[in-house]
């Protein structure tokens, strides 16, 4: 288990099961209409940030994407302060000026989720030049899904940290789907990793329902980073369980292609192999579960019970 501590392993268990609840309870509550604007679930692709946060320090950065509930809870952000956002409430991390779409936290290296597609790539570009700079030994994880690989972001992001060695791990999630356009129709390529060779860098693709294999990979890119080598492109295939929005009811996708990555689910993967290795019994399983259930209740009673910005509030914490 890549010598990994029995802490270790059920530490990432729990925060795929955080992410899973939480992303269901906000479903909910958006349904109760509780939620303002849209929301972009990360449910089914948990493996891909616990696996890359679980594999950094907490002085290590991440940039996110319109889609980055998960990233948030990964790297450490206190599940309350993000149901409070995700809420419009004032106790929310940008005081519930950002919602769903818009949540930072510097103090744990969350730089920032942004709903522009691919806007994050010269973000991290940019976050890594500045630990060169400071001659620090950090290193900087960027999210960002398949769609964004065609952006001119990414290109230009990943040839700059490329050119300067910047210690950046650009991770794409590819769950196939840009919103409804399937990767196939956009690009001639099987693997988006490939395009690392444009950039003179290296490409792994890795099965993003794996927690374990996304760890090993973002493990191994972190230490070349560390060391001055430069940026690695991780392209890990996963899978969304919900359609790309709340209102998108994904009927564009076959009902076999939904059935067979649903079997592939992280959580049950990773559960059964917990189980299978002796690392936790059912009991311990079920434990877990209950109080991660609990926790999210706390954190939806504590969004609930918050207020609201005031009126006169609107224009504090504007820059631009």
């Amino acid at each position: 288990m890549l010598n990994l501590s029995k802490e270790k392993l059920v530490e990432m268990y729990r925060l795929m099961v955080k992410i899973r609840l939480f992303e269901e309870k906000v479903f909910e509550l958006y349904a109760q209409n509780l939620v303002p604007g849209t929301i972009h679930l990360y449910t089914g692709q948990e493996a891909v940030a616990v696996g890359v946060c679980s594999a950094l320090r907490k002085d290590d950065y991440i940039t996110s994407t319109h889609r980055g509930h998960g990233h948030c809870i990964a790297k450490g952000a206190d599940v309350k302060r993000v149901m409070a956002e995700i809420l419009g409430k004032k106790t929310g991390y940008c005081k519930g000026k950002g919602g769903s779409m818009h949540i930072a936290d510097f103090s744990i290296g969350m730089l920032g989720a942004t709903a522009v597609v691919g806007a994050g790539i010269p973000i991290a570009a940019g976050a890594g030049l500045s630990i060169k700079l400071r001659g620090t030994d950090q290193v900087v994880a960027c999210f960002f899904g398949d769609g964004a690989s065609n952006q001119g972001t990414f290109h230009e992001g990943i040839n700059m940290a490329a050119i300067w060695s910047l210690p950046v791990i650009f991770v794409c999630e590819n769950n196939l789907y840009a919103m409804g356009t399937r990767q196939s129709m956009v690009m001639r390529i099987e693997n988006i990793a490939d395009r690392a060779a444009a950039y003179g860098i290296p490409g792994v693709v890795v099965d993003g329902n794996d927690v374990l294999a996304v760890y090993e990979a973002t493990s191994k890119a972190a230490e070349r980073a560390r060391k001055g080598e430069g940026p690695t492109l991780i392209e890990c295939k996963t899978y969304r369980h919900r359609g790309h929005s709340r209102v998108d009811p994904a009927k564009y996708r076959p009902r076999e292609e939904v059935e067979a990555w649903l079997a592939k689910d992280p959580i049950k993967r990773f559960r059964e192999k917990l189980l299978g290795l002796n690392v936790l019994t059912e009991a311990e399983i079920q434990q877990i579960d209950r109080e991660v259930a609990a926790e999210i209740e706390e954190a939806v009673r504590y969004a609930m019970e918050s207020p609201y910005p005031a009126p006169e509030e609107a224009l504090e914490d504007v820059y631009a």
